[in-house]
């Protein structure tokens, strides 16, 4: 018996022949790999290219972590400047007794060194 003029159980030519084109295909695709695996200049260039990007992502998220703390920071500071500017204006007696000492120990130091 034959099956589309072909014997049954044996494949006719355009089936061979679209088997074979597969394979090639197929073998293609495992050369290209097999070829790219071992284009070692190739892998170290994109290794250095991913841990650029690496390092460029670890830096961003770095700059940005600084920037919130500088920030929190910075207001922090502009707090406190701003409460012991208030207690500096409410009672001004303790900053005028710092300046007085200054200013005392200038002119101590000034007779002593005449002195020489």
């Amino acid at each position: 018996m034959t099956t589309n003029g072909t014997p049954q159980g044996k494949p006719d030519v355009q089936t061979l022949r679209a088997d074979i084109e597969q394979t090639r295909a197929e073998l293609g695709e495992t050369v290209q790999a097999l070829a790219a695996k071992a284009d070692v200049k190739a892998r170290a260039k994109e290794q250095v290219e991913h841990t650029k990007q690496k390092v460029r992502d670890q830096v961003a998220l770095a700059t940005g972590r600084a920037k919130e703390t500088a920030t929190h920071y910075g207001h922090t500071v502009a707090e406190q400047a701003q409460g012991t500017t208030e207690r500096v204006k409410r009672n001004p007696v303790p900053i005028a007794a710092v300046a007085a000492a200054a200013v005392a120990l200038v002119a101590i130091l000034v007779v002593i060194r005449r002195r020489r």
